[in-house]
């Protein structure tokens, strides 16, 4: 499958969208890059403290590392460095009083999920976990306009689908998801559906509050979870169209059948002019938070599948690789991406 077997066309900005060039997370990038989004600042570590989480905080760097090994990547340049989110940015989402409320230890260490973090000076805090947060938010925001221009964008980082405009938990801190949609929405004008296709184990209820309280807009939500792990939010469900309830050790055949079953139809009725895709890991079998039995094979057919649906429509697509609790998860991020570029579904020009 050649890149010219997808019916895509680059999209332009429009003059309503021009206000957000002022933005540092927005720029472009090199005809020669990948649209691929990465920096070495994205992995977290402070004092070991991040090991009281089953987070895996280095596993960015180690899927970057192994897509040079894969030989997809041959150096740093090959790949976009972003810029941190400022809190300007921040606020096209997020409420003031949120954000100031980050300024408390005590706060970020119940979002974190990681109690000693409350006892560390803020400024501490701020350096070795919320910047990193914000870079690969930064990050997400940029993959907006960077498949918007060249069809397809992955951030090897992001997917803090637990966090909304008002409120974070389960390690997620800014909602990247729902500012990354309001930018690019924001600076293509042409923009009228977007949407959030949500596969990881947990439910997405960040940006479904945000879609709930019209933080965003003109968007519809496909949400495959487990329903019996956190965060069992009864009334985030309210902003999902599609719904894929799947119970505790579900396996590869039946996910799989209910997502082709699901799917297609989903992006038929929605005709989206971008998807987001929340490409979760965390539904590997063995996963302690997850609880679900998706073999790595399954993955990567549940990533070829929703890249060949999407793009095969002539859709552009951000890819967020989410949660994944396991040190095998790098792994098979790492697969997934390169079975997608061996298959013909990531091009690094546009030429290609």
């Amino acid at each position: 499958m050649s890149w010219f077997s997808f019916p895509w066309r680059r999209r332009q900005p429009e003059e309503a969208g021009a206000e957000l060039n002022k933005s540092q997370v927005y720029f472009d990038i090199l005809p020669e890059q990948w649209p691929i989004i990465y920096s070495h600042s994205y992995n977290i570590g402070f004092l070991g403290l991040e090991k009281l989480h089953p987070f895996d905080s280095g596993k960015w760097g180690r899927v970057f590392a192994m897509l040079k090994e894969g030989g997809m990547i041959a150096s740093d340049k090959d790949v976009v460095e972003p810029r941190e989110a400022s809190d300007a940015d921040l606020l096209e989402i997020h409420t003031q009083e949120y954000l100031d409320s980050l300024k408390w230890s005590i706060n970020v260490a119940k979002i974190a999920e990681i109690p000693p973090v409350a006892l560390l000076p803020n400024f501490i805090v701020r350096r070795r976990l919320l910047i990193p947060l914000r870079l690969q938010t930064g990050g997400t925001i940029l993959a907006g306009k960077i498949a918007m221009e060249r069809g397809w964008a992955i951030n090897i980082g992001g997917g803090f689908h637990h966090c909304s405009g008002e409120s974070g938990g389960g390690f997620c801190a800014y909602a990247d998801i729902s500012l990354s949609i309001k930018f690019a929405q924001k600076h293509f004008g042409n923009i009228k559906k977007t949407v959030i296709i949500d596969l990881d184990a947990h439910q997405g209820n960040g940006h479904e509050q945000d879609k709930c309280s019209e933080r965003i807009s003109n968007v519809d939500i496909l949400d495959a979870y487990n329903h019996h792990i956190y965060p069992g939010d009864l009334r985030a469900r309210r902003g999902i169209a599609c719904e894929i309830k799947l119970n505790p050790y579900t396996e590869d055949k039946a996910f799989l059948d209910l997502l082709h079953e699901k799917l297609p139809a989903f992006l038929d009725n929605s005709q989206p002019d971008l998807v987001v895709y929340n490409a979760g890991t965390d539904i590997l079998e063995n996963d302690p938070l997850g609880s679900l039995s998706i073999s790595a094979k399954g993955i990567i057919d549940r990533d070829e599948f929703v890249f060949s649906e999407v793009r095969r429509r002539g859709i552009p697509i951000v890819m967020v690789t989410s949660g994944g609790y396991q040190a095998v998860t790098a792994r098979v991020i790492a697969d997934s991406i390169l079975n997608l570029h061996q298959k013909g579904f990531l091009a690094r020009r546009l030429d290609q």
